[in-house]
């Protein structure tokens, strides 16, 4: 029972969504548990009043533990949280089974954590899973492509335990045609599937999805590779109405067969969310939101015009969406257009700006009309005084992300620490910022620790490595410290710039609630990750490059290593007896010393660890350039 509590323990997350609706088989079991018991009652009673002659009756004996398991199952249905579920497994074996018997939803934070085996016989009645591969930051090509997360096993098992399964959500997962083909056969009623940052399949697959897919709901490609196998998947979803509510792919390169997506949109009248690829122009959008007026979320593809497109009223278009919320695409912008999304933009909750190269100018007219906006992504292209055209009107912004639309170390980027504190003064109900740039000073971020006390993830990346304070030239120690110190509710943080051991002391000391941190080129001494490991008792996620932490850091982190999900370190100082000592030490934590592919073996460095706690015994199809270290190596 031990591995099986350590299982539910990996569903732990920060992202919570709750399961499918399961009242009416709540109802369901009410009414079979208290029929059963109440009629035995009346039988007794009406028995005894009615005659005296001895009648003989059956009774049904219920144990205990079999009545509380009841309730419990009951009871569960309507606990959505997953880690409020983990805990209510943990009370004692009966908790444990009515927990597991009624888990609709499962959570599984990393692949080789569990095998599919264990995890669908603990889990018996599951209709939705999310599934994670990959690391983040292979994200960012640090890690080689071939490494591994294969969807294969888990569908091939699923096929089998769940033929019931209606929702999967996959993140950096490797999956083949052929393994979205098993999927589509396998589940017949099978009506949501999402694909993050996968890669390995192609049109071949996505013609599988639509075809025998016929209660599809939601299909969203995001930040997925999609291969073209010259198949028109769009024209392989059946004739007649569908199901469908999502439809995202503005992710995939190859052409799509427009008029074919022209009649899929006409016969899906419950279609809410539709984004487009670079591929579409802003006429054939035009044609789809005609079609489509209940949409409420819009990717709007390349929003520029194709030779021969009818010049068209696009502004009549949005106005006709009247519940339109949340806007994306602009892959292509043709600056003309801009004013066609005027009339829908006091409603709009979510803007992304994050693929648009779009100046202050033209940015300032569409976002002194966003007064309802809370999510907001964009390029630096808009520089500081755009970032001040938002803290002007955005009162009620929860997410900002900003990118670089030039990632040089050397170049004098757009944005600075003034558009970071004209942002933390004018949307004080900020609670997740991502900032790029290439200057920053203490004072912007102490301000932003102060006026936005609700954040939960801070990450602020300046670009140019182990850079200070540009204005008073000392270390962004004391910004980041304020952060963790002031906004007690942070759960997440990425730090940069110049920081010695004193930043990382502040983060071990206040970072109480942080679950993921993320460092690059920083600290001085194995003392600053000691600092992290020793004071963050909730941290889940570490993820570090480039920074001088050796064997002795790594050492110091040996009484928390099986409560986190993984930890990665690359281009640091660590040494291949450092990390055998810890998987000596640690029997239950896989560590992984990977290589690039054309690194050579070097002796006793370690480019890239990678170590995760793990149920089963180290996974089989790990490729050459991954070595790993067992307990009795």
């Amino acid at each position: 029972m031990h591995h099986d509590l350590a299982l539910q323990q990996m569903s732990e997350d920060d992202d919570r969504s709750p399961p499918l609706d399961l009242r009416s088989a709540s109802i369901n079991k009410t009414r079979n548990c208290s029929g059963a018991i109440s009629s035995s009652g009346s039988c007794s009673a009406s028995s005894s009043s009615s005659s005296s002659v001895p009648v003989a009756v059956p009774i049904t004996e219920y144990h205990p533990d079999q009545v509380l398991e009841n309730v419990l199952e009951n009871v569960l249905h309507f606990l959505t949280s997953r880690r409020d579920r983990n805990a209510a497994s943990l009370v004692c074996k009966s908790w444990w089974r009515a927990e597991a018997m009624t888990r609709s939803e499962l959570f599984i934070g990393n692949c080789y954590a569990v095998s599919p085996y264990r995890a669908t016989r603990r889990f018996r009645r599951v209709r939705a899973l999310v599934l994670k591969g990959k690391p983040r930051f292979a994200d960012f090509n640090l890690m080689p492509p071939d490494w591994g997360a294969h969807f294969r096993p888990w569908v091939s098992v699923m096929a089998d335990a769940y033929p019931w399964l209606e929702k999967i959500c996959l993140k950096r997962m490797s999956v083949t045609n052929e393994d979205l083909q098993l999927l589509s056969e396998s589940f017949s009623g099978f009506k949501e599937l999402m694909l993050v940052c996968c890669e390995g399949f192609g049109t071949n697959g996505l013609a599988f999805i639509a075809s025998k897919c016929g209660k599809l709901r939601v299909l969203d490609l995001i930040e997925t590779e999609v291969t073209d196998n010259g198949v028109d998947w769009i024209s392989c979803f059946p004739e007649g109405e569908t199901c469908l509510e999502s439809l995202i792919f503005d992710c995939v390169e190859c052409a799509i067969n427009f008029e074919a997506l022209e009649k899929l949109v006409a016969r899906s009248p419950l279609l809410k969310k539709l984004r487009l690829n670079r591929n579409v122009s802003i006429g054939q959008m035009y044609r789809l939101m005609i079609k489509a007026p209940q949409l409420t979320h819009l990717g709007t593809g390349s929003f520029s015009s194709l030779e021969g497109d009818p010049e068209l009223d696009y502004s009549s278009a949005f106005s006709a969406c009247k519940s339109l919320v949340c806007l994306s695409g602009f892959r292509e912008i043709v600056s003309d257009y801009l004013p066609a999304i005027y009339p829908v933009c006091a409603n709009l909750t979510s803007l992304n700006f994050s693929y648009a190269n779009i100046t202050t100018e033209q940015l300032k007219p569409i976002i002194s009309n966003c007064y309802k906006l809370q999510i907001f992504w964009v390029l630096d292209s808009i520089c500081d005084e755009g970032l001040q055209a938002v803290a002007a009107t955005c009162k009620e912004l929860r997410e900002l992300r900003v990118f670089p639309i030039d990632a040089q170390e050397d170049v004098e980027g757009p944005v600075s620490e003034v558009g970071l504190q004209a942002i933390s003064e004018g949307c004080k109900k900020l609670q997740s910022i991502l900032y790029f740039c290439q200057r920053m000073t203490n004072a912007a971020v102490i301000a932003m620790s102060k006026n936005c006390p609700d954040l939960e993830v801070f990450r602020l990346c300046i670009m140019e490595r182990r850079r200070p304070d540009h204005v008073t030239g000392e270390p962004m120690d004391e910004g980041f410290g304020a952060i963790v110190m002031n906004c007690k509710k942070l759960t997440r943080l990425a730090v940069s710039g110049l920081l010695t051991d004193r930043a990382f002391s502040y983060i071990g000391k206040y970072g109480k609630l942080v679950r993921t941190l993320s460092v690059a080129f920083a600290g001085d001494s194995d003392a600053a990750l000691k600092y992290v490991l020793e004071g963050c008792p909730r941290l889940q996620k570490l993820e570090i490059r480039d920074s001088p932490f050796g064997d002795a850091a790594l050492q110091s982190g040996l009484h928390h290593y099986y409560n986190m999900r993984f930890l990665w370190m690359s281009s640091c100082g660590l040494t291949r007896v450092g990390c055998q000592e810890i998987a000596r030490a640690m029997p239950h934590l896989v560590v992984e010393v990977i290589r690039s592919e054309s690194e050579e073996m070097v002796d006793d460095y370690v480019e890239t660890l990678y170590m995760y706690r793990s149920l089963e015994e180290p996974r089989r199809d790990a490729p050459e350039f991954v070595t790993i270290l067992r307990a009795d190596g």
